[in-house]
C-alpha cells in the first residue's frame, strides 16, 4: 500500500507540472511596424494591462526614454487610447469632447515621418516623409522617444456655435487634455512610458502642411519605452 501511495502522489505531481508548463502564458505579440503610406493597425487587445487602479498608481511623467520602438500592438493601443472610436454605433471616441465636436486631429512623429491618425478606420496616413522628431517639443527627449503625438485643433469645427475664439481654444485644450491622460492611464497600465507636454516648435504647424488660423496648437505628448 505504502508502495502504491507512493507510485500516486509522483504520477500526481508530474501531472500538475505538465499542466503548468502547458498552460504557461504566451509572449504578447510583438509586430515590427513597416512605415509605408498608411499603417493599418491591428484591433488594440482589450485584455491587455492593469486594472485602472494599478494604472492609476503607476502613472507618472517620464523624460528618459530608450532607442527601443513601439511594436504594432503597443502602437495600435496608444492611439487607440487617445482617440480610438468605442461606440461604432455613435463614432464617438474613447475621449470626451465638448459638445461631441472632436474638433482635434492627432498627428503621429516618427523617425521615419509625420503621419496623420484616422479615428474611424484605425489606421495612420503619412502626410510627410523624414525625421522631424525635434518640431515636436522643446526638450531633448523628444528626440529619443518611440513616438511624439501632437495635438491640432481645427477651429471651424466651432463655426455656427457663436462662440468667443479664447472660449473655443478652451474647449479644444480640454479635449487634448483627456485625449493625452487616455494615452497617460494606457502606457501605464502596459508597462510603457509618457509624458504629457504643452510646447511645440513655433513652426510645427507648418510642417506637418497646415495654414491658416483656424488651426492651433493644443498639446503633445512623447511615448516611449
Amino acid at each position: 500500500m505504502k508502495t502504491f501511495l507512493l507510485a500516486a502522489v509522483a504520477l500526481l505531481m508530474t501531472a500538475c507540472c505538465n499542466h503548468n508548463t502547458n498552460t504557461e502564458a504566451e509572449p504578447l505579440a510583438a509586430t515590427p511596424v513597416q512605415h509605408g503610406e498608411v499603417i493599418d493597425l491591428p484591433a488594440p487587445d482589450m485584455t491587455r494591462g492593469l486594472n485602472i487602479s494599478e494604472a492609476l498608481q503607476n502613472r507618472r511623467s517620464w523624460r528618459e526614454y530608450s532607442a527601443e520602438k513601439l511594436s504594432m500592438e503597443e502602437l495600435s493601443g496608444v492611439l487607440w487610447a487617445a482617440a480610438g472610436v468605442n461606440r461604432p454605433e455613435t463614432g464617438h471616441l474613447t475621449a470626451p469632447s465638448a459638445l461631441a465636436l472632436y474638433p482635434l486631429t492627432v498627428y503621429a512623429f516618427f523617425e521615419e515621418g509625420i503621419y496623420r491618425y484616422e479615428s474611424k478606420e484605425h489606421r495612420l496616413v503619412r502626410v510627410k516623409e523624414g525625421n522631424f522628431m525635434a518640431k515636436s517639443g522643446a526638450q531633448p527627449f523628444v528626440e529619443t522617444a518611440a513616438l511624439n503625438l501632437v495635438y491640432v485643433a481645427d477651429m471651424t469645427t466651432y463655426e455656427g456655435r457663436k462662440m468667443p475664439v479664447e472660449k473655443v481654444k478652451y474647449l479644444c485644450g480640454q479635449d487634448a487634455a483627456g485625449y493625452a491622460e487616455n494615452v497617460n492611464l494606457y502606457t501605464a497600465g502596459t508597462g510603457l512610458k509618457a509624458i504629457t507636454r504643452g510646447s511645440a516648435a513655433a513652426d510645427v504647424l507648418e510642417v506637418i502642411g497646415l495654414e491658416g488660423e483656424q488651426y492651433f496648437f493644443a498639446l503633445a505628448q512623447s511615448v516611449g519605452k
